[in-house]
């Protein structure tokens, strides 16, 4: 088994990173992503904010408020899920209504930014980060539409798309290269739940020492090996499901390339199992790849 050293990002959205001594890891992330310094104010209420277990569950989200009233909703998502595009939409726009008080001003309306890091191949793209904005662009002479001085002042932005929800996607199931780039770094912890002696992106120094398995208790050790236990379990399930053709929601098509997509779909199940920490012969029984095929990813 590889040593556990330090424990995974989902369990860490779940526990660690709600406490708010541990917002320098969550800090830099984000700043990492957006490109910019941010500073966590509080959390929210979320699905994964409420103090419950959840372990079954194939998803993580945690929900913050920077010091400048910006919503940050970062989510993991550990199976694959073909209309993930509209629920990340979904989730952007209730919290842009459930935010405003009755009776405020649309002025009002909070920045959202939705961080999804996901663990499967989702939609058709070589890159692993993607980052989505909304801006009006003519459909005569291609300008895009810019905001009033006026406007810029009120609002404190200069752009347009600034007063929407942004998107970034993180595609992880199958990074693996470490580099000096910041967001590289950041994307190779999130694939393989390691941080090399080297890094320096924001944040990771202080992953290093708060994400460590060690730190934890034994009773919060048991909690995280049932959390991955489950995992383990429900990956077992959707890969059985889907190689059965049973499992619901499936786009139209999906049988044809069958063979060719349930072998992608116990490679990536087994990768993030790997990260995880599991031993080799349980994630054998799970996906049904041989040990031999394991050593080669």
């Amino acid at each position: 088994m590889r040593d556990k050293t330090f424990i995974s990002f989902d369990w860490a959205l779940k526990r660690q990173l709600r406490d708010k001594a541990n917002f320098g890891v969550l800090e830099g992330f984000v700043s990492t992503l957006l490109e910019k310094p941010v500073r966590i104010h509080r959390l929210l209420e979320s699905e994964s904010n409420k103090d419950r277990d959840d372990a079954k569950m194939n998803r993580v989200d945690l929900l913050a408020e920077d010091e400048d009233g910006e919503l940050l909703l970062v989510e993991v998502q550990g199976e694959s899920e073909f209309a993930y595009f509209q629920r990340i939409l979904f989730g952007a726009s209730k919290l842009v209504t459930e935010y405003i008080d009755s009776g405020k001003n649309y002025e009002n309306v909070k920045k959202v930014y939705s961080i999804n890091i996901v663990y499967f191949d989702l939609g058709q793209g070589k890159d692993f980060i993607y980052r989505g904005k909304t801006e009006f662009r003519g459909a005569h002479f291609g300008d895009v539409l810019q905001l009033s001085a006026f406007q810029q002042q009120k609002f404190g932005v200069d752009e347009v798309y600034k007063l929407f929800p942004e998107y970034v996607i993180l595609k992880v199931n199958d990074f693996n290269r470490w580099s000096r780039v910041p967001l590289d770094q950041w994307a190779y912890f999130l694939a393989n739940t390691e941080i090399p002696e080297d890094a320096d992106a924001p944040g990771l120094q202080e992953a290093r020492e708060k994400l460590r398995f060690a730190r934890m208790s034994r009773e919060e050790q048991a909690a995280y090996r049932r959390y991955i236990d489950n995992r383990v379990i429900l990956a077992d399930q959707i890969v059985t499901a889907r190689g059965e053709g049973k499992l619901e929601g499936h786009a139209e098509g999906y049988l044809q390339g069958r063979e060719k997509g349930r072998e992608e779909e116990r490679i990536a199940v087994a990768r993030k199992l790997k990260s995880m920490g599991l031993p080799d012969m349980d994630i054998a029984k799970a996906t049904s790849l041989t040990l031999e095929e394991l050593k080669q990813l």
